[in-house]
C-alpha cells in the first residue's frame, strides 16, 4: 500500500509535535511520502512562519527594518535543530535566504522557505530524503498545475528505494521562477502527489479529529463526520469550511484515492474519511440526511424586477456583463418568472454598489433595482436528499417557527445542496436550528 501524508503547520510547529510526527511515520511502514508544511503557532502568543515571512516582505518592500521579525523565524528554526539535536547546517540554510534579501527577493521566494526549511529539518530527523516541491510541481503561465509536465519531473529523480519528505505550499513557473499557491497550498502538493505516484490513500493531519457538521464555534460538542463525498466537501469547502484546501480534491479525485483526516495529537482517531462513493464505505452506518452545515456571512443581493423578465432574451447576460467588467465574482442567480437575484460577497461589491445599480436599470430598462444587505448564506449539503421528499419544507418551517425569515432560496441541479439566505443576525441561530432539527432528532 502506498499512503501520502501530509501534515499541517500545527503538526511541525515546535519539537514536541515533530516527535509526534516521527512516531506517526515510524509506526507505518507504507508511510514513504511525507509532505509539510511550514511550522505553524505552538499556542495564541506564537506566530506562524508564513505570517512571519510575509510580513518581512511587506517591511522590505517598504523600506522598513526587517530584522527583527526575521530573528524570530531564525530562531524558530535554530531551536527546532537544537531540541532536536539534528545534524543539518541551519545557519548556512538562514544565511543563503539573508543575502538573497541583500541583493533582491521576490516575494514568493521568500514566503516559500518556510516549507522548504521544515521539510529540511524533517527530513533529517525521519532520516528521509528532502525533495525540494522546485525540482517537481510546475505551473503553467496562467497559473494552473501542469500536472503532466509535474509527474514527468518527479520520475526524473524518483528512487523507489527511498523515502521522502516534500515541502508543500510552491512550485515552479515554466522559467523556473518560484511560486506559492493559495493559504493552505500544501494540501495541494499532497494532492498532487498521491495522483502522481498512484496513492492508495491521501493522509491530511491536522489539529482536529476530522471533519464537523458544523463550525464548533457556532454549535457547541458538533458531531464529527465519519464518511463524506468529494462532491459534498467541495460544497462545504466552498461555503466556508476549512479543513481542507478545496483545490485539494481534484488530482485525488481523478483517480479516485480516499483523503484521510488525522489528528496529529489523536493518531488512533479514525477521523474523517473522503471518498468518491460513502455507500462503498459507509453501507452499515446510517447517515445523517444532512452531511454537513456551513457558511458565510456578509453577502449583498442585487434584485432585479421587470415583467415578463423570463420571456426577455438576453437580458440576464446584459446583467451579467456588468459584473464582469467590474471582475466582480458571482455566488449565485436565484431566479423567478419576473425577477432575478444576483448574491455577491460584500468585499467585492461594496464600492461598486451605486454603479451597478445605475447601470442596471439604464441596461435592462427598468427601475425596479433593489439591493438588500448584510445577509448571511448557509449550505447544508448531503448526498441524500433526493430521497427525502419535503424535505425544503421542512427545513424552511423549522427556521419559521424559530422567527427567522428566509430572503433566498437555491437548490443545486446534484441535489446535495440546499442553501438559503438569512439576515446577518440570524446566522448562528439559523445553523443551530438546523442542526438540532435534523442532525440531534433527525425530524
Amino acid at each position: 500500500m502506498i499512503k501520502v501524508s501530509k501534515f499541517g503547520g500545527s503538526s511541525v510547529a515546535n519539537s514536541k509535535q515533530l516527535k509526534k510526527v516521527k512516531n506517526i511515520v515510524e509506526s507505518d511502514s507504507d508511510r514513504k511520502f511525507i509532505v509539510t508544511s511550514a511550522c505553524g503557532k505552538v499556542d495564541a502568543d506564537d506566530y506562524k512562519i508564513t505570517d512571519l515571512l510575509y510580513l518581512t516582505f511587506a517591511h522590505l518592500k517598504y523600506g522598513v527594518n526587517y530584522l527583527d521579525i526575521f530573528s524570530k523565524i531564525e530562531n524558530k528554526y535554530k531551536n527546532l535543530v537544537s531540541d532536536l539535536n539534528l545534524n543539518i547546517d541551519i545557519e548556512s540554510e538562514l544565511n543563503i535566504i539573508k543575502d538573497k534579501i541583500k541583493k533582491g527577493i521576490s516575494e514568493d521566494f521568500l514566503v516559500s522557505r518556510g516549507e522548504y526549511l521544515t521539510a529540511k529539518i524533517l527530513a533529517d530527523y525521519l532520516n528521509f530524503e528532502f525533495f525540494d516541491a522546485a525540482d517537481f510541481v510546475s505551473f503553467n503561465f496562467d497559473g494552473d498545475i501542469d500536472l503532466d509536465k509535474s509527474k514527468n519531473k518527479f520520475f526524473e529523480r524518483f528512487n523507489k528505494k527511498s523515502k521522502y519528505v516534500i515541502s508543500g505550499f510552491y512550485g515552479v513557473m515554466p522559467n523556473n521562477e518560484i511560486k506559492v499557491m493559495s493559504r493552505g497550498g500544501s494540501d495541494i502538493t499532497g494532492s498532487i502527489l498521491a495522483n502522481i505516484i498512484d496513492a492508495d490513500l491521501y493522509e491530511n493531519w491536522t489539529d482536529v479529529d476530522g471533519i464537523l457538521i458544523c463550525d464548533p464555534r457556532i454549535v457547541k460538542n458538533s458531531k464529527k463526520i465519519s464518511y463524506i463525498s468529494y462532491d459534498e466537501l467541495r460544497e462545504m469547502s466552498y461555503m466556508g469550511a476549512n479543513v481542507l484546501h478545496d483545490e485539494a480534491i481534484f488530482p485525488v479525485k481523478e483517480k479516485n484515492i480516499p483523503i484521510n483526516i488525522k489528528n496529529t495529537n489523536e493518531p488512533n482517531d479514525f477521523g474523517t474519511m473522503i471518498v468518491s462513493n460513502c455507500d462503498n464505505y459507509d453501507a452499515n452506518n446510517k447517515p445523517s440526511i444532512i452531511t454537513g452545515i456551513t457558511g458565510r456571512k456578509d453577502f449583498y443581493v442585487i434584485s432585479v424586477k421587470k415583467n415578463h423578465i423570463s420571456s426577455e432574451t438576453g437580458i440576464l447576460r446584459k446583467a451579467l456583463k456588468v459584473f464582469e467588467e467590474l471582475k466582480i465574482s458571482i455566488e449565485s442567480i436565484p431566479a423567478s418568472v419576473d425577477a432575478f437575484c444576483i448574491v455577491v460577497e460584500k468585499k467585492f461589491i461594496e464600492k461598486y454598489q451605486y454603479e451597478i445599480v445605475s447601470r442596471l436599470k439604464s441596461d435592462l430598462e427598468t427601475n425596479e433595482v433593489n439591493v438588500i444587505k448584510d445577509i448571511a448564506l448557509i449550505a447544508m449539503v448531503g448526498r441524500n436528499f433526493i430521497q427525502r421528499i419535503g424535505l425544503a419544507g421542512k427545513i424552511f418551517k423549522a427556521l419559521g417557527d424559530n422567527n427567522i425569515n428566509i430572503k433566498i432560496i437555491n437548490q443545486g441541479s446534484d441535489e446535495i445542496n440546499i442553501t438559503i439566505g438569512v439576515d446577518n443576525k440570524d446566522f448562528e441561530k439559523a445553523i443551530n436550528c438546523i442542526y438540532n432539527h435534523f442532525v440531534l432528532n433527525e425530524i
